[in-house]
């Protein structure tokens, strides 16, 4: 009993190396990666294996293992220094939309609407499919464009075919939605068994008042930038969410096209409705200088995230000291109040009120006759307060009677 409980609860707090998970080696590159991930996806998806929970948890544990090996600077991190690494950044799960539920599915659109990133993966239905070359594919010439509306965790597969030119060229292949819909566009390599593996996959991103997508083979390396990439250390540390935004920067996997007919799809991505959408397939010959400056901003912007890094680890040094010196000017300030109220105090410490059995023998010794002797005063010596008292009823008795002597005389 004792060791199948140990056995039972293992897997929910040891976690497997991901190299094991997915069954390559270390030395093993993106593309190997890739095919093993696919065909255990497809094995233990949801979908396929509804009365096996065991088979969620490992699609779980598929996943979470592809999230880390697919990613090059999540995949150095592991190497160096195992999870701790991944935990310490932060790490996103995809969720399979056609496996929530409704409830779990309304809670993940309300995330979504607050702007919180949510990665989900392609049903594995539509998968299956195109591995069976069982899809319907539209052509879609190079030069136009295709709309149309495809339901949620459905896809809309197209032909595009290109020439020998047009591929030494370059080809662009671009998804919009005017309504704002949420899609994945994405690109199948012909199988040997006739049917369609999936290749390369890219989200749709708000960009202004539309939501697109596109994939550029242009003969150099074009860059997507996955905004869910670090975003729970972003929410852990605002700053960082200036530092990390390039840090989501992912390389294409393929970068240019052959001549022939090549396979793409637009995938409802939204999670109630179907997704408005517009492909396009366009020869870049025709925008050469758009081409150029495509390929100087990639440059650009590779060299700011590195730049970037390096600033991230001044920012910090001075940030520190500043608050090194803010620690420092906040207790100055404390400690000259401090001082200053501590002078208040002394210099008070010289008052009449402080020492008042004094006043009296101080005023006698010296003659004062002030006009505001305290009781005390009074009691120890009447002597001197009644001559003083005298003195001041007979001067307002004078003063009294000038003033009624001057009235009667104006009066007369």
């Amino acid at each position: 009993m004792g060791s199948k409980n140990v056995a039972t609860s293992a897997p929910a707090i040891v976690r497997r190396d991901p190299y094991e998970v997915l069954n390559v080696s270390k030395e093993a590159d993106e593309q190997e990666i890739k095919t093993a991930y696919r065909k255990l996806a497809l094995k233990y998806h949801p979908d396929k294996n509804a009365n096996n929970p065991e088979a969620s948890e490992l699609f779980k544990e598929v996943a979470y293992s592809y999230t880390i090996l697919s990613d090059p600077e999540k995949r150095r991190q592991f190497d160096a220094a195992g999870f701790e690494a991944l935990d310490a950044e932060g790490m996103d799960m995809e969720i399979d939309l056609s496996n929530l539920g409704t409830v779990n599915t309304m809670f993940a659109a309300l995330f979504s609407k607050l702007g919180v990133p949510i990665k989900t993966t392609i049903s594995a239905n539509v998968l299956e499919e195109a591995l069976n070359g069982t899809v319907t594919v539209r052509p879609l010439p190079i030069g136009t464009s295709v709309s149309g509306k495809v339901d949620k965790q459905c896809a809309h597969f197209f032909g595009v075919t290109i020439s020998d030119e047009q591929a030494e060229a370059g080809i662009v292949v671009r998804v919009s939605s005017a309504a704002q819909s949420k899609f994945k566009l994405l690109y199948f390599e012909q199988d040997a068994n006739g049917g369609y593996g999936l290749a390369l996959q890219e989200d749709s991103e708000k960009t202004g008042k539309v939501t697109s997508a596109g994939m550029y083979f242009l003969h150099f390396q074009v860059y997507r930038l996955d905004s869910t990439v670090n975003a729970l250390a972003m929410a852990k540390d605002p700053e960082a969410s200036f530092f990390k935004r390039l840090e989501g920067l992912q390389p294409c996997e393929v970068s240019e096209l052959k001549s022939g007919t090549h396979i793409f799809a637009v995938y409802g991505d939204n999670f109630f409705k179907p997704a408005s959408y517009t492909i396009e397939a366009l020869c870049a010959k025709s925008y050469e200088d758009t081409t150029e400056k495509l390929k100087d901003i990639e440059a650009q912007i590779l060299r700011k995230r590195n730049d970037l890094r390096q600033f991230e680890t001044e920012y910090r040094k001075a940030l520190a000291r500043f608050q090194e010196v803010t620690n420092r000017y906040n207790q100055e300030k404390q400690s000259v109040d401090d001082l200053l109220k501590q002078r208040d105090s002394i210099q008070s410490a010289f008052t009449t009120v402080r020492t008042v059995s004094l006043v009296g023998s101080a005023n006698m010794a010296n003659g004062s006759t002030s006009r505001v002797p305290s009781d005390d005063a009074r009691a120890e010596s009447p002597g001197q307060d009644g001559s003083s008292d005298g003195k001041d009823k007979s001067s307002r008795k004078k003063w009294f009677n000038l003033n009624l002597r001057g009235s009667d005389k104006k009066i007369g």
